[in-house]
Protein backbone atom coordinates (compact mmCIF):
# COMPACT_ATOMS: atom_id res chain seq x y z
CA UNK A 1 0.00 0.00 0.00
CA UNK A 2 0.80 3.20 -0.89
CA UNK A 3 2.97 5.10 2.15
CA UNK A 4 0.94 7.29 4.48
CA UNK A 5 1.31 8.82 7.64
CA UNK A 6 -1.30 6.46 9.26
CA UNK A 7 -1.98 2.80 8.48
CA UNK A 8 -5.51 3.03 10.02
CA UNK A 9 -8.06 5.81 10.61
CA UNK A 10 -11.91 5.19 11.91
CA UNK A 11 -14.61 7.33 12.65
CA UNK A 12 -17.46 6.93 14.78
CA UNK A 13 -18.37 6.52 18.49
CA UNK A 14 -16.44 6.59 21.79
CA UNK A 15 -17.72 5.98 24.59
CA UNK A 16 -17.84 4.55 28.42
CA UNK A 17 -19.22 1.37 28.56
CA UNK A 18 -20.11 0.62 32.35
CA UNK A 19 -19.26 -3.58 33.13
CA UNK A 20 -21.68 -5.16 35.89
CA UNK A 21 -18.36 -5.89 37.94
CA UNK A 22 -19.77 -8.10 41.19
CA UNK A 23 -21.93 -6.87 44.09
CA UNK A 24 -21.35 -4.11 47.19
CA UNK A 25 -22.03 -4.91 50.42
CA UNK A 26 -25.30 -3.51 50.51
CA UNK A 27 -26.68 -5.34 47.68
CA UNK A 28 -26.25 -2.64 44.81
CA UNK A 29 -24.80 -3.95 41.43
CA UNK A 30 -21.25 -2.34 41.14
CA UNK A 31 -20.31 -1.49 37.18
CA UNK A 32 -16.81 -1.18 35.81
CA UNK A 33 -15.99 1.85 33.54
CA UNK A 34 -14.23 0.69 31.02
CA UNK A 35 -13.15 3.00 27.73
CA UNK A 36 -15.12 1.55 24.67
CA UNK A 37 -16.49 2.50 21.56
CA UNK A 38 -16.65 -0.03 18.49
CA UNK A 39 -13.93 2.09 16.16
CA UNK A 40 -11.74 3.08 18.68
CA UNK A 41 -11.08 -0.75 19.76
CA UNK A 42 -10.41 -1.71 16.37
CA UNK A 43 -7.97 0.87 16.52
CA UNK A 44 -6.48 0.08 19.76
CA UNK A 45 -5.74 -3.41 18.52
CA UNK A 46 -4.21 -2.62 15.47
CA UNK A 47 -2.03 -0.33 18.09
CA UNK A 48 -1.17 -3.36 19.89
CA UNK A 49 0.12 -5.05 16.49
CA UNK A 50 2.21 -1.64 16.04
CA UNK A 51 0.41 0.33 13.47
CA UNK A 52 -0.13 3.80 13.36
CA UNK A 53 -3.80 4.96 13.81
CA UNK A 54 -6.07 7.97 14.48
CA UNK A 55 -9.07 8.35 15.39
CA UNK A 56 -11.91 11.15 14.39
CA UNK A 57 -15.15 11.26 16.90
CA UNK A 58 -16.40 13.27 19.80
CA UNK A 59 -16.77 13.53 23.28
CA UNK A 60 -18.40 16.15 25.85
CA UNK A 61 -16.14 17.98 27.76
CA UNK A 62 -16.50 16.27 30.55
CA UNK A 63 -15.17 13.75 33.16
CA UNK A 64 -15.60 11.09 31.03
CA UNK A 65 -14.68 12.48 27.81
CA UNK A 66 -11.33 13.15 29.44
CA UNK A 67 -10.78 9.89 30.31
CA UNK A 68 -11.18 8.69 26.88
CA UNK A 69 -9.35 10.89 25.53
CA UNK A 70 -6.67 9.52 27.73
CA UNK A 71 -7.21 6.44 26.79
CA UNK A 72 -7.22 6.77 23.32
CA UNK A 73 -3.92 7.92 23.89
CA UNK A 74 -2.09 5.33 26.10
CA UNK A 75 -3.47 2.85 23.66
CA UNK A 76 -1.24 4.17 21.10
CA UNK A 77 -4.17 6.26 19.40
CA UNK A 78 -3.77 9.44 17.56
CA UNK A 79 -6.47 11.63 18.78
CA UNK A 80 -5.93 14.75 17.27
CA UNK A 81 -9.58 14.31 15.49
CA UNK A 82 -11.68 13.74 18.71
CA UNK A 83 -14.04 17.11 19.21
CA UNK A 84 -14.98 18.12 22.56
CA UNK A 85 -19.14 19.04 22.80
CA UNK A 86 -19.36 21.93 25.12
CA UNK A 87 -23.08 21.35 25.33
CA UNK A 88 -23.68 17.46 24.90
CA UNK A 89 -22.38 14.64 27.51
CA UNK A 90 -20.02 11.54 26.74
CA UNK A 91 -22.59 8.64 25.63
CA UNK A 92 -22.43 6.06 27.99
CA UNK A 93 -23.49 2.75 27.48
CA UNK A 94 -24.86 -0.05 30.39
CA UNK A 95 -23.63 -3.41 29.39
CA UNK A 96 -25.71 -6.48 31.40
CA UNK A 97 -24.22 -10.06 30.58
CA UNK A 98 -26.85 -12.38 30.03
CA UNK A 99 -26.73 -16.10 30.84
CA UNK A 100 -25.87 -17.42 27.47
CA UNK A 101 -22.70 -15.54 27.25
CA UNK A 102 -24.44 -12.37 25.07
CA UNK A 103 -24.69 -8.87 26.19
CA UNK A 104 -27.66 -6.42 26.51
CA UNK A 105 -26.26 -2.69 26.24
CA UNK A 106 -28.28 -0.13 27.82
CA UNK A 107 -27.24 3.79 25.78
CA UNK A 108 -27.48 6.72 27.26
CA UNK A 109 -27.20 8.99 23.95
CA UNK A 110 -30.30 10.56 23.16
CA UNK A 111 -28.14 12.53 22.18
CA UNK A 112 -24.82 11.83 22.91
CA UNK A 113 -21.69 13.78 21.91
CA UNK A 114 -21.17 10.96 19.54
CA UNK A 115 -24.21 12.11 17.46
CA UNK A 116 -22.50 15.76 17.34
CA UNK A 117 -19.85 15.36 15.21
CA UNK A 118 -20.18 17.53 11.89
CA UNK A 119 -18.62 18.02 8.39
CA UNK A 120 -16.95 20.85 9.54
CA UNK A 121 -15.07 19.65 12.72
CA UNK A 122 -13.43 16.50 10.46
CA UNK A 123 -9.72 16.21 10.37
CA UNK A 124 -8.59 16.58 6.87
CA UNK A 125 -4.84 15.70 7.12
CA UNK A 126 -5.84 12.49 8.78
CA UNK A 127 -8.48 11.49 6.47
CA UNK A 128 -6.42 12.34 3.39
CA UNK A 129 -2.97 10.39 4.92
CA UNK A 130 -4.54 6.92 5.99
CA UNK A 131 -3.99 3.70 4.42
CA UNK A 132 -7.51 2.42 5.73
CA UNK A 133 -10.62 4.15 6.68
CA UNK A 134 -12.82 2.06 8.87
CA UNK A 135 -16.28 3.13 10.44
CA UNK A 136 -20.08 1.32 11.64
CA UNK A 137 -23.11 2.07 11.52
CA UNK A 138 -23.54 3.48 14.96
CA UNK A 139 -22.32 6.69 13.30
CA UNK A 140 -25.14 6.49 11.00
CA UNK A 141 -28.10 6.75 13.17
CA UNK A 142 -28.67 10.72 13.31
CA UNK A 143 -27.79 13.71 11.90
CA UNK A 144 -24.96 15.66 11.81
CA UNK A 145 -22.98 12.59 12.38
CA UNK A 146 -24.35 10.62 9.58
CA UNK A 147 -23.29 13.72 6.98
CA UNK A 148 -19.68 13.10 8.81
CA UNK A 149 -19.71 9.91 8.24
CA UNK A 150 -20.18 10.38 4.56
CA UNK A 151 -18.16 12.87 3.83
CA UNK A 152 -15.25 11.20 5.76
CA UNK A 153 -15.52 8.06 3.26
CA UNK A 154 -15.42 10.15 0.35
CA UNK A 155 -12.23 12.14 1.30
CA UNK A 156 -10.44 8.78 2.51
CA UNK A 157 -11.86 7.18 -0.63
CA UNK A 158 -10.68 9.81 -3.06
CA UNK A 159 -7.09 9.76 -0.97
CA UNK A 160 -7.02 5.74 -1.74
CA UNK A 161 -7.72 4.52 1.34
CA UNK A 162 -9.17 0.65 1.46
CA UNK A 163 -12.34 1.22 3.27
CA UNK A 164 -13.55 -1.59 6.12
CA UNK A 165 -16.73 -1.50 7.21
CA UNK A 166 -18.56 -3.32 10.51
CA UNK A 167 -22.00 -3.22 10.70
CA UNK A 168 -22.27 -3.19 14.36
CA UNK A 169 -25.92 -3.45 14.54
CA UNK A 170 -27.30 -2.11 17.78
CA UNK A 171 -31.28 -2.03 17.22
CA UNK A 172 -32.16 0.20 20.21
CA UNK A 173 -30.03 2.72 18.78
CA UNK A 174 -31.98 3.12 15.48
CA UNK A 175 -35.52 5.20 15.56
CA UNK A 176 -36.70 1.97 13.38
CA UNK A 177 -34.87 -0.79 11.60
CA UNK A 178 -35.80 -0.20 8.17
CA UNK A 179 -33.38 2.80 8.14
CA UNK A 180 -30.87 0.57 9.73
CA UNK A 181 -30.65 -1.82 7.01
CA UNK A 182 -30.84 1.24 4.53
CA UNK A 183 -27.46 2.39 6.11
CA UNK A 184 -26.27 -0.76 6.14
CA UNK A 185 -27.03 -1.11 2.82
CA UNK A 186 -25.29 2.18 2.19
CA UNK A 187 -21.85 0.92 4.25
CA UNK A 188 -21.99 -2.09 1.86
CA UNK A 189 -21.79 -0.28 -1.15
CA UNK A 190 -18.90 1.86 -0.02
CA UNK A 191 -16.67 -0.83 1.68
CA UNK A 192 -13.92 -3.09 0.02
CA UNK A 193 -13.31 -4.73 3.39
CA UNK A 194 -16.41 -6.02 5.33
CA UNK A 195 -16.80 -7.65 8.76
CA UNK A 196 -20.25 -8.63 9.47
CA UNK A 197 -21.69 -11.17 12.44
CA UNK A 198 -23.89 -13.95 12.23
CA UNK A 199 -27.08 -12.11 13.16
CA UNK A 200 -26.25 -8.99 10.84
CA UNK A 201 -26.11 -11.56 7.78
CA UNK A 202 -29.08 -12.70 8.76
CA UNK A 203 -30.84 -9.34 9.29
CA UNK A 204 -29.42 -8.23 5.81
CA UNK A 205 -30.69 -11.40 3.99
CA UNK A 206 -32.79 -13.74 5.78
CA UNK A 207 -30.41 -16.31 5.12
CA UNK A 208 -29.28 -18.37 8.14
CA UNK A 209 -26.85 -20.61 5.62
CA UNK A 210 -23.65 -18.30 6.14
CA UNK A 211 -22.27 -19.18 2.67
CA UNK A 212 -25.66 -18.43 0.70
CA UNK A 213 -26.05 -15.24 2.47
CA UNK A 214 -22.74 -13.86 1.84
CA UNK A 215 -23.20 -14.83 -1.80
CA UNK A 216 -26.74 -12.59 -1.43
CA UNK A 217 -24.41 -9.87 -0.52
CA UNK A 218 -21.28 -10.04 -2.86
CA UNK A 219 -24.04 -10.58 -5.95
CA UNK A 220 -25.61 -7.54 -4.80
CA UNK A 221 -22.63 -5.44 -3.59
CA UNK A 222 -19.92 -6.49 -5.90
CA UNK A 223 -17.45 -3.88 -4.64
CA UNK A 224 -16.68 -5.86 -1.65
CA UNK A 225 -12.91 -7.58 -2.21
CA UNK A 226 -13.24 -9.71 1.40
CA UNK A 227 -16.17 -10.83 3.21
CA UNK A 228 -15.58 -11.94 6.62
CA UNK A 229 -18.77 -13.40 8.49
CA UNK A 230 -17.95 -14.12 12.68
CA UNK A 231 -20.15 -16.63 14.56
CA UNK A 232 -19.23 -15.94 18.16
CA UNK A 233 -17.92 -20.05 19.45
CA UNK A 234 -18.72 -21.16 16.00
CA UNK A 235 -15.59 -19.79 14.45
CA UNK A 236 -15.40 -17.50 11.23
CA UNK A 237 -15.50 -17.26 7.57
CA UNK A 238 -14.03 -15.69 4.81
CA UNK A 239 -15.82 -15.01 1.01
CA UNK A 240 -12.78 -14.09 -1.21
CA UNK A 241 -12.56 -14.25 -4.92
CA UNK A 242 -14.68 -17.47 -5.32
CA UNK A 243 -13.27 -18.93 -1.88
CA UNK A 244 -15.16 -19.60 1.05
CA UNK A 245 -12.94 -20.45 3.98
CA UNK A 246 -13.58 -21.47 7.94
CA UNK A 247 -11.47 -22.03 10.95
CA UNK A 248 -12.90 -22.87 14.09
CA UNK A 249 -13.45 -20.39 17.09
CA UNK A 250 -11.17 -21.62 20.50
CA UNK A 251 -13.94 -22.98 22.89
CA UNK A 252 -11.16 -22.72 25.86
CA UNK A 253 -13.20 -21.40 28.43
CA UNK A 254 -12.77 -18.51 31.08
CA UNK A 255 -15.26 -15.95 28.88
CA UNK A 256 -15.52 -12.85 31.10
CA UNK A 257 -16.95 -10.21 28.79
CA UNK A 258 -17.20 -10.78 24.65
CA UNK A 259 -17.40 -6.43 24.22
CA UNK A 260 -14.60 -5.73 21.98
CA UNK A 261 -14.30 -9.28 20.30
CA UNK A 262 -15.28 -8.46 16.60
CA UNK A 263 -13.61 -5.50 16.80
CA UNK A 264 -10.32 -7.08 17.73
CA UNK A 265 -10.99 -9.58 14.82
CA UNK A 266 -11.78 -6.82 12.69
CA UNK A 267 -8.60 -4.84 13.33
CA UNK A 268 -6.52 -8.41 12.67
CA UNK A 269 -7.90 -9.08 9.37
CA UNK A 270 -6.83 -5.22 8.64
CA UNK A 271 -3.38 -5.73 10.06
CA UNK A 272 -3.04 -8.90 8.09
CA UNK A 273 -3.84 -6.79 4.74
CA UNK A 274 -2.03 -4.01 5.61
CA UNK A 275 1.35 -7.06 5.36
CA UNK A 276 -0.30 -8.76 2.45
CA UNK A 277 -2.24 -6.48 0.68
CA UNK A 278 -6.29 -7.52 -0.96
CA UNK A 279 -4.74 -9.05 -4.20
CA UNK A 280 -4.11 -12.94 -5.32
CA UNK A 281 -4.88 -14.18 -1.57
CA UNK A 282 -4.60 -17.71 -1.43
CA UNK A 283 -6.86 -20.42 0.98
CA UNK A 284 -3.36 -20.90 3.28
CA UNK A 285 -3.60 -16.86 3.50
CA UNK A 286 -7.30 -16.82 4.41
CA UNK A 287 -6.90 -19.54 6.92
CA UNK A 288 -3.92 -18.05 8.22
CA UNK A 289 -5.67 -14.73 8.58
CA UNK A 290 -8.87 -16.35 10.44
CA UNK A 291 -6.88 -18.39 12.66
CA UNK A 292 -4.83 -15.25 14.30
CA UNK A 293 -8.09 -13.46 14.53
CA UNK A 294 -9.64 -15.80 15.99
CA UNK A 295 -7.44 -15.91 18.49
CA UNK A 296 -7.45 -12.59 19.45
CA UNK A 297 -10.83 -12.23 19.69
CA UNK A 298 -10.83 -14.95 22.16
CA UNK A 299 -8.27 -13.57 24.45
CA UNK A 300 -9.96 -10.51 24.65
CA UNK A 301 -13.28 -12.11 25.91
CA UNK A 302 -11.12 -12.87 28.92
CA UNK A 303 -11.14 -9.82 30.58
CA UNK A 304 -13.66 -6.98 31.00
CA UNK A 305 -13.78 -4.10 28.50
CA UNK A 306 -12.30 -3.44 25.13
CA UNK A 307 -9.78 -0.87 24.36
CA UNK A 308 -7.26 -1.99 27.50
CA UNK A 309 -7.75 -5.28 27.35
CA UNK A 310 -6.21 -6.07 23.63
CA UNK A 311 -4.21 -8.64 23.36
CA UNK A 312 -0.20 -8.49 21.77
CA UNK A 313 1.37 -10.20 19.14
CA UNK A 314 3.03 -12.54 21.54
CA UNK A 315 0.13 -13.44 23.34
CA UNK A 316 -1.70 -14.12 20.35
CA UNK A 317 0.88 -16.65 18.79
CA UNK A 318 1.58 -18.24 22.17
CA UNK A 319 -2.43 -18.99 22.41
CA UNK A 320 -1.95 -20.64 18.81
CA UNK A 321 0.64 -22.46 19.80
CA UNK A 322 -0.49 -24.05 22.74
CA UNK A 323 -3.82 -24.87 21.25
CA UNK A 324 -2.43 -26.54 17.84
CA UNK A 325 -0.42 -28.56 20.61
CA UNK A 326 -3.39 -29.76 22.32
CA UNK A 327 -5.25 -30.75 18.99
Amino acid sequence: MKEKRFDAAALGELLMDFTENGVSEQGNTLFEANPGGAPCNVLAMLARLGRKTAFLGKVGADAFGRRLRRAGEDAGICMEGLIEDKTVPTTLAFVHKLENGDRDFSFYRGPGADRMLTVQELSRPLLEDCKIFHFGTLSLTHEPVRSATQAALLLAKEAGALISFDPNLRPPLWDDLETAREQIAWGLAQCDVLKIADNELEFMTGETDFRKGAGRLLAQYPGIRLMNVTAGPGGSYAAYQGLWVHRPGLALGGVVDTTGAGDTFCACVLNFLLDRGLDALDAKDLEQMLSFANAAAYLVTTKKGAIRSMPDRAQVEELLRASAGNR
